[in-house]
């Protein structure tokens, strides 16, 4: 009998072993007791009768492929972090970009073409004495990338040589605007051959020095003047640098680089739709790029309706970390940011900056950005890992270029978003944007995981 009673035993656990899928969990709290911290006991799926509120994932139902997650590294990051003792920096870089142990893999970068507000000068590749100009570009020059930005991105493609990088311009050279000044005004119509070479000219250079930029945006905030610097650009003027110069030149260089539009805050959704909507300017377009400073995070799927064939991309959000603080509000990045954006289309979430100080140096005079924060903040050798990183941590960790995102549901207090990875694993992020634990139920292939969130605490969820 008790050979018997043995023999189901190990009948019924080795079914259980092939039917039910054990989860990991990797859980941030916003108390910080918990850090991205994987939890010990994992979950298992089982059968269950259990009256829960229900997250459902369906695999079947597919939406859009992810091509990674990331920051900016601007040059005031770079800059920090190539003033870090070797051993610091190397262990940085490894925790930032590799994959394995506690490592968080971040997959995607976008770099300023020239300055963007947070370096600590501003320049572009063409700089010449007032009056001057240089259509045949004899005077370009990476300039001060080449003291941090390049060789700092040559050690991150050792630790990751597939990782993703795009390219975003704040202002075109001074001698091609109609003020003649890097803060606002706007690209004459007689530079835009000149302008679209520019480029071409950053992306060959750039290849030259091994780094190949997968993408560009055509122009960071084209609606805003008000940084320093930045360009002015209406929409009917970016469809007509594409389809009369950008389009073309790529062309007939033969770059592969991808052009994106917009760059711009979720309030204008009509800006990329009216772009795309000429069709000599769309031929030359992958999609559209967005950020969230103002507007709603849904508007982005009225661009995919409008023209599903194009693709999405969410390239700047900065996320500001109260450092006096004892709350962790990392919910809120993780449910508007990286769920809104991912929910609603995009391949990519790029958050604003990679690393600052303390006191959020550098940022150009007369136009930068005194807040803007670091995801690290930065101190000699010292670092500090804010809201803003363990965000992406619960994504770019496990969340590998090629997955999918599949159907899940949003509940009331609790925001997911569900993928499919290339090995088939499947990865669930989950946060609590209420005031109280919330008990719930993952439901997969018609079996379930109890579990619980915290207030305003985030979860990763991973199983075979």
């Amino acid at each position: 009998m008790k050979c018997k009673l043995f023999l189901v035993f190990l009948l019924a656990t080795a079914f259980s072993g092939q039917t039910f899928a054990q989860v990991s969990v990797w859980l941030t709290n916003a108390d910080k007791s918990a850090l991205f911290a994987r939890q010990k006991q994992t979950l298992v799926f089982k059968a269950t009768d259990e009256q829960n509120q229900i997250i459902t994932l369906d695999e079947t139902v597919t939406y859009q492929t992810i091509d990674g997650f990331g920051f900016a590294l601007t040059g005031g990051s770079a800059m920090h972090i190539i003033r870090m003792a070797q051993p610091a920096r190397e262990a940085l870089l490894k925790e930032l970009f590799a994959t394995n142990d506690n490592n968080i893999g971040v997959s995607y970068l976008r770099l300023s073409i020239g300055a963007s507000d947070l370096n600590d000068h501003v320049f572009s590749y063409d700089d010449l004495p007032a009056g001057q100009t240089d259509t045949k570009l004899e005077k370009f020059d990476l300039g001060p990338d080449k003291k941090d930005v390049i060789p700092l991105l040559k050690q991150i493609l050792t630790i990751n040589p597939k990782i993703k990088i795009l390219g975003s311009p704040w202002s075109a050279p001074v001698w091609m605007k109609t003020n003649g000044h890097t803060r606002g005004g706007s690209l004459k119509p007689e530079y835009y051959e000149a302008y679209a070479n520019y480029l071409v000219k950053y992306l060959t250079e750039m290849q030259r020095n091994g780094i190949t930029i997968d993408a560009i945006t055509v122009q960071n905030e084209p609606l805003n003047p008000a940084n320093n610097p930045s360009m002015y650009m209406e929409a009917a003027d970016v469809a007509a640098f594409i389809k009369t110069s950008l389009g073309p030149a790529f062309k007939a260089a033969g770059i592969k680089t991808k052009i994106v539009i917009y760059d711009h805050n979720a309030d204008r959704p009509d800006y990329p739709i009216t772009v795309l909507n000429d069709p000599e300017a769309k031929k030359y377009i992958d999609g559209s790029a967005f950020h969230l400073y103002q507007g709603d995070i849904d508007a982005l799927s009225r661009v995919h309706k409008a023209h599903p064939d194009k693709n999405l991309y969410f390239t700047e959000q900065m996320v500001i970390d109260d450092r006096d603080s004892s709350q962790f509000k990392v919910s809120k990045p993780v449910s508007d940011v990286f769920i809104g954006a991912t929910r609603n289309w995009c391949r990519n979430v790029l958050e604003w900056n990679l690393a600052a100080d303390a006191q959020n140096q550098p940022h150009t005079d007369r136009g930068g950005c005194p807040m803007c924060q670091g995801a690290v903040t930065i101190n000699n050798d010292a670092v500090k890992r804010s809201i803003a990183y363990y965000a992406m941590a619960h994504f770019s960790k496990f969340v590998r270029p090629g997955a999918v995102r599949v159907a899940s549901n949003n509940l009331d207090a609790l925001a997911s978003v569900a993928f499919k990875l290339p090995d088939s694993k499947k990865v669930l992020i989950v946060t609590n944007t209420g005031t109280t634990t919330q008990i719930f139920d993952i439901f997969f292939k018609g079996k379930a995981v109890t579990t619980s969130l915290k207030a305003g605490s985030v979860a990763t969820y991973l199983w075979q």
